[in-house]
């Protein structure tokens, strides 16, 4: 997650809301060139995802096979049943620590299961044209969660990366994990630590030098080459797990019943709101950089597909990834098809190259993802955040230390609270109350003679004008009630004018009546200027009609 401060985008208007993007590329008509761009970009963005795929599933507590069944399946639906023409599904690094906390309170059948329940609910989200409502996340809960994230990355990673030896299972909290690891510095593999460093300088180097070379790629196999060719005594695909099958598993439905179904629910809650968070803001990194438009709720209901799909298969959980996506689109590819030909050339991979993956270390795999923790942090926009904006600052740390120190979704929870908060504060400040007398709403009778009646503190005369301007609602209503209130004693006529509030709420119309009632029974006629037909239906709803005030065009 590279870009929060994107807008998570929105549907197209036109016809066929939850119609494939594939369907309308189809339409377009598909030709050789086409093909030829779409098939280069595809395997240029396989050779990222082979290394990366494997290297996402181990950090999660899963198998490499795991990794690449997903990224093929899943992969496959997402730009097959997918609202956007670049999007390229995968295992992302997001999901790292929910997946492996997952695995650890439920193991990898509950993993499977939680997965296709997320897909189902994704769905759901989708069909019920419910994905407008994700976009809503505050810029700084997304920083602050991408950035806590990446620390929760790298710090997964440095057993591998030193080729450290624990006396007992890694813990999953921070700071005993790091406890952990500190009293286990004395057991540091020399050779694990050269290949790490090899492996990210080497990932670093092309990226500095030979931008369009796959660096991943490049550095996993120079690792895979060195363990094979020195015998080097590090870990490797092959020592820990037995290396990667070289075919699909026959789909399969995993085991389930009705208290597994409740006890996984949290985690497929999860899974989804982060997923369709996750694939969103990577569909519109790819509109960006295309000035296409994705639709957003045909993209929930293919990632919910492609979770369901993945499950079926032993998969992980699946979500569009904005490094591959990224990929794509600079690689040049054009349709939906690119990323289904991504997928089969990751399968081509994985059946023709399955004996050779078990060479490859684990330090370089910890290495490719070190890198790609560096690259999530987003340093520059929390460093921004922390000196432009205080508030901002508040709901940046508060996620980013509940991320790592508590839990995902409770980060984000808070983070998003928060940012509510503080901008129905800002909103509230936003909105206005004038007040004034206004000789143009006296009517000449009305000034024919000498008021008999007091006028409030801050106006002459037995007419008093309030402008209420901009959004009035609950935030504000307290506020605005607060300068209501300071009317006494009353002039005999008041005019709110409201010409300026683009939108009311319950709450603030609760806030006006009570103010009308307690002007009616000292005898002042109220007015009410201006008002939209909205605004005078929420009115209405706390029975402002014209029975109780006079409504005027102004």
């Amino acid at each position: 997650m590279n870009e929060p401060g994107a807008r998570l985008g929105s549907d197209t208007a036109s016809h066929g809301t939850f119609a494939p993007k594939l369907f309308t590329v189809l339409r377009e008509g598909y030709g050789p060139a086409r093909l030829r761009a779409d098939a280069l970009a595809g395997l240029t963005v396989a050779i990222v995802a082979l290394p990366l795929s494997m290297a996402i599933a181990i950090a999660s507590g899963a198998t490499p096979a795991a990794g690449l069944f997903t990224a093929i399946i899943g992969g496959f639906l997402v730009s097959a049943l997918g609202g956007s023409r670049h999007q390229i599904g995968g295992p992302a690094g997001a999901f790292i620590v929910l997946i492996a906390a997952t695995i650890d309170r439920h193991g990898f059948d509950g993993l499977v299961l939680a997965t296709l329940l997320a897909g189902a609910i994704l769905i759901a989200i989708g069909l019920l044209r419910l994905g407008t409502y994700i976009k809503y996340i505050p810029h700084p809960v997304l920083v602050g969660f991408t950035a806590g994230i990446a620390i929760i990355i790298f710090t997964s990673q440095i057993r591998d990366l030193f080729g450290l030896t624990l006396p007992g299972k890694e813990p999953a909290a921070l700071l005993p994990k790091l406890q952990a690891l500190w009293e286990a510095l004395a057991t540091i593999n020399p050779a694990a630590v050269a290949l790490s460093a090899l492996t990210i300088g080497v990932i670093l180097g092309l990226r500095r030098w030979r931008p369009g070379w796959p660096g991943l790629l490049i550095a996993v196999a120079l690792a895979a080459a060195l363990v094979f060719l020195l015998k080097l005594p590090v870990e490797t695909i092959g020592s820990r797990f037995g290396g990667i099958p070289s075919s699909l598993p026959a789909p399969h439905l995993p085991a389930f019943s009705l208290d597994k179904l409740v006890a996984v629910l949290p985690a497929a809650v999860s899974i989804a709101i982060l997923g369709g968070i996750e694939s969103l803001l990577s569909a519109v990194v790819a509109d960006g950089m295309t000035g296409r438009r994705h639709r957003s709720n045909t993209e929930l209901v293919a990632q919910g597909a492609a979770n369901i799909g993945a499950s079926l298969f032993g998969g992980i959980c699946v979500t569009g990834t904005i490094a591959r996506t990224a990929t794509n689109v600079r690689a040049g590819g054009q349709t939906p098809i690119a990323g289904m030909l991504h997928a089969l050339f990751v399968l081509l991979f994985m059946l023709v190259a399955a004996p050779l993956a078990s060479y490859i270390p684990l330090a370089a795999l910890a290495g490719v993802l070190a890198v790609v923790a560096w690259n999530m942090a987003e340093k520059a926009a929390f460093i921004a955040i922390l000196r432009h904006s205080r508030a901002d600052s508040v709901v940046l740390l508060a996620t980013f230390l509940l991320v790592i120190f508590e839990d995902l979704m409770v980060g984000i929870g808070v983070g998003v609270v928060l940012g509510s908060l503080i901008f129905m504060h800002r909103m509230a400040n936003v909105v206005t109350v004038e007040a004034g007398m206004d000789p143009a709403l006296v009517d000449d009778d009305d000034m024919s003679e000498p008021a008999e009646v007091d006028v409030p503190r801050n106006g002459n005369g037995d007419s008093f004008r309030y402008r209420i301007s901009g959004p009035l609602f609950f935030g504000a209503s307290m506020s605005v009630a607060t300068v209501l209130d300071r009317t006494g004693p009353f002039p005999a006529r008041i005019v709110l004018d409201l010409s300026d509030v683009p939108f009311a709420d319950s709450s603030a119309a609760v806030a006006l009546r009570a103010m009308i009632d307690k002007a009616i029974r000292h005898d002042a006629r109220v007015e009410i200027l201006g008002a939209t037909a909205p605004v005078r239906r929420v009115l209405g709803h706390e029975g402002i009609d014209d029975r109780l005030v006079r409504f005027r065009d102004a």
